[in-house]
Parts: C-alpha cells; sequence; structure tokens
C-alpha cells in the first residue's frame, strides 16, 4: 500500500508540473495585452509599457513562469489587475458558493442515480428498466444551461418559487440552500443520468458473476444477495464515476453560475477572462485542476481500499 500511494503522490505532483506549464503557456498566448485593456486604446506606449512593467509582464517568461508557481506554492495568488485586491481574496470569497453548489449537485445527483440504477438493474428488461433507459438518455442529451433556464421559466417567473439568480450570503443557511437549489438541480440532472447508467452496468455485471449464483445456491434470497455481495462490489466502478462528477461540478460549472448570476469560482474565471485579468484566470484554473487531480488521487485510494483484489496485488 506504501508503494501504491508514493506512486500516486509522484503521478499527483508530475500531473500538477505539467498543468501549470500548459495553464502558463496557453494564457500567454491568447492575444490582448491586459495592460492595453486596462488603460484603453487611447493610451501611449509608454503608459503601456509603465503599467506592464508596474504588473510584472515584462520579465522574461521563464522568470515569470516561477515567479507564480513558487507564489502558489507559498499561497500567494498575486495581485488581480481589476479589482487591486489579492486573488486568493478573491477566490476565499468565492469558493464558498461553488464548493457548496458542487456537494449540493452531487448529493442530488447520487440520491436520484443510486436506487433508479438498482431498481433497472433488478427488473432488467422490464418496463421500468427500458423507462429509466429512456429517462436517462434524454438526461444525458439536455443542455445543462437549458434546463437551467426552463427551470427559472417555471420556478422563479411561473410559480415564484425560487428567485431567479443571485445569492444572499450566508447569513440565513436556508435561504442560500434555496438559492443554490434550482442550480444544483440543473448540474444534477445529466451527471444523475450518468451515474444511474453506470450503476445498472456495474451491478448487472456483478449479479452474474459465480459467487452470487452461489449465494442464490444455499439459500440466500435475491435481496439478501443484492445488499450483502452483489452491491459492494458493485460499488467499486461507480466510485471512480463520483470522484471524476465533483471534480466537473467544481470546475466546470461557469455556465450555471452565469445563468443564475452566482458570484463563484466559475462566474470569477470568466470576468477574468473578458477583463483580460490573466492573473485570475490562472490561478483559479490552476486551484481548479489542483482539486481535479486530488479528488483523482483520493479515488484512487478509495478503490485500493475497496477492492480486496487490488490489495492483493499490492502485496
Amino acid at each position: 500500500m506504501t508503494s501504491f500511494l508514493l506512486g500516486r503522490i509522484v503521478s499527483l505532483v508530475l500531473s500538477l508540473i505539467a498543468a501549470s506549464i500548459v495553464i502558463f503557456l496557453v494564457l500567454e498566448v491568447v492575444p490582448g495585452d491586459p495592460a492595453q485593456f486596462m488603460l484603453g486604446l487611447n493610451a501611449t506606449p509608454e503608459a503601456v509599457a509603465n503599467l506592464r512593467q508596474t504588473l510584472g509582464l515584462d520579465g522574461p517568461l521563464l522568470e515569470r513562469y516561477f515567479t507564480w508557481v513558487l507564489g502558489l506554492l507559498r499561497g500567494d495568488f498575486g495581485i488581480s489587475y481589476t479589482y487591486k485586491v489579492p486573488v486568493s481574496g478573491l477566490i476565499a470569497d468565492r469558493i464558498w458558493i461553488s464548493l457548496p453548489l458542487a456537494i449540493y449537485a452531487l448529493a442530488l445527483s447520487t440520491l436520484i442515480a443510486f436506487p433508479v440504477g438498482i431498481l433497472a438493474a433488478v427488473r432488467r428488461n422490464s418496463t421500468a428498466d427500458v423507462s429509466i433507459i429512456g429517462a436517462t438518455q434524454v438526461g444525458l442529451a439536455v443542455p445543462n444551461f437549458w434546463f437551467a433556464m426552463l427551470l427559472v421559466l417555471l420556478f422563479s417567473i411561473t410559480l415564484r418559487w425560487f428567485s431567479a439568480g443571485g445569492f444572499p450570503g450566508w447569513q440565513d443557511p436556508l435561504m442560500a440552500l434555496k438559492a443554490l437549489s434550482l442550480p444544483a438541480i440543473a448540474l444534477a440532472l445529466p451527471q444523475a443520468s450518468i451515474l444511474a447508467r453506470v450503476m445498472r452496468s456495474s451491478l448487472l455485471d456483478t449479479l452474474g458473476e459465480d459467487y452470487i449464483r452461489s449465494a442464490r445456491a444455499k439459500g440466500l434470497s435475491q435481496g439478501q444477495t443484492l445488499w450483502r455481495h452483489a452491491l459492494r462490489n458493485a460499488l467499486i466502478p461507480v466510485l471512480t464515476i463520483i470522484g471524476l462528477q465533483f471534480s466537473f461540478l467544481l470546475a466546470g460549472a461557469i455556465i450555471i453560475e452565469n445563468v443564475f448570476f452566482l458570484p463563484g469560482l466559475g462566474r470569477l474565471v470568466f470576468q477574468g477572462i473578458t477583463s483580460r485579468d490573466l492573473i485570475v484566470v490562472k490561478s483559479v484554473v490552476m486551484l481548479l485542476v489542483f482539486a481535479v487531480i486530488l479528488v483523482t488521487f483520493l479515488v484512487d485510494v478509495t478503490y485500493a481500499l475497496v477492492d480486496p483484489r487490488l490489495r492483493r496485488a499490492m502485496r
């Protein structure tokens, strides 16, 4: 297990290094000069050059890369070109919207997908199974931003049960969760569809194993066989999907946050791109990449702990 963990940690570090290089270089070649954008089209070349020097944009490429990376390691994300405040403060304010939204959406997705996937597997080829497969296909086909607008139209404009957007803060947790409900549902729909199909497929494969037939032959009922033996092994690939979904929900909610005017990390990245605030974009994207890689690492470790075959292989 120790060698397994060391190997995964080395892979994590190398992935972060590669991601930092790609993010830095991609944003460096993006057209447009942040200094020129901030000063406007009528700015003189001398003013633009002075601002570039102030922002640290005139140094060698390699020097700027290492300055940025070393700052990240110290927890110094730099100063926003637009907001004139530390980027770490902006991230700290916004992450308490994006993180609860991702957890909320993942919880909804899991609560929907598990019973639906299990029902479809247990009643294979039945009307319920065919209906579930059709519903999940629709869930995969519907874009989440379009579904989000339908939710706003129905629950905000027609029924007036929820606000159409914005976030009231965490002073009142119930109001905050209510504000996140429609965005979470919009994010959860396609993820629940994916997870339900994976749950169904994995459970069907497990139910076809020899040890399941042996358990039934020894007198265990279908329910006892399902809960005692089949479900635990069927969860192994599902855990991987859940981990990947959390990463996606945390890093990929830019469109949904803009639809609902949520001041989260996704909206911060979008605003940073439109205003050419590259230090914000680089730092937030790097943080999200770190979250994705870290979650993948934790999923691998969990997989090793859950799957006894992998533990025996590591011995």
